[in-house]
């Protein structure tokens, strides 16, 4: 029994090793880049690509799983400062591995008014550097994207706090608007 159980745990501990190792040789965006282009659906099954938004700032933001709290309170702060976003010629637009299925009753529970895409397979996520893969299961990381009018990263938030993102985001957007003047 004890044999089993070092097993299991030296098992465990060689997976934890080799993925932080992973983690850390994966390159990352930087800011300046061009965002990754994608083609992704809704909750109604319409198609949205990042050129759909030429013009107009976006929020990409991905996230690990719907009706979670930590999810629930960021949609919630994005819902809810929503106008503001938009007066910053922002769109918002949440990706995570979920379905539409699951999209679609996570925006109507919360009433959820911006878009929310279904990366099931995870390329979206993995283009963006945003998807932990733990052998059998794709989870998108808690990180966004802030995309120019021109589709240029220009902020990159890895460190996201759910309570005060939507704000944290605004001020950005205000700041970076104020220096393109």
């Amino acid at each position: 029994m004890l044999i089993k159980v070092l097993f299991y745990v030296a098992i465990m501990l060689l997976a934890f090793l080799g993925y932080r190792h992973y983690a850390s040789t994966q390159p990352s965006l930087a800011i300046g880049d061009d965002a990754p282009a994608f083609n992704l659906k809704d909750i109604k099954g319409k198609d949205h690509s990042l050129a759909d938004y030429k013009g107009k700032y976006v929020v990409l933001y991905f996230y690990p799983k719907n009706d979670t709290p930590g999810c629930t309170k960021e949609a919630c702060h994005f819902r809810d400062d929503l106008a503001k976003l938009e007066q910053l010629n922002a769109k918002v637009i949440g990706i995570s591995v979920d379905s539409q299925a699951s999209h679609q009753k996570f925006a109507e529970k919360y009433h959820l008014p911006f878009t929310l895409l279904a990366d099931t397979e995870g390329n979206v996520a993995n283009a963006y550097h945003a998807l932990s893969n733990l052998i059998f299961i794709k989870i998108a990381k808690r990180y966004t994207f802030l995309i120019d009018p021109n589709a240029k990263v220009v902020k990159i938030y890895h460190s996201v706090d759910v309570s005060n993102h939507s704000e944290q985001i605004i001020e950005d957007l205000k700041r970076l608007q104020s220096n393109a003047i």
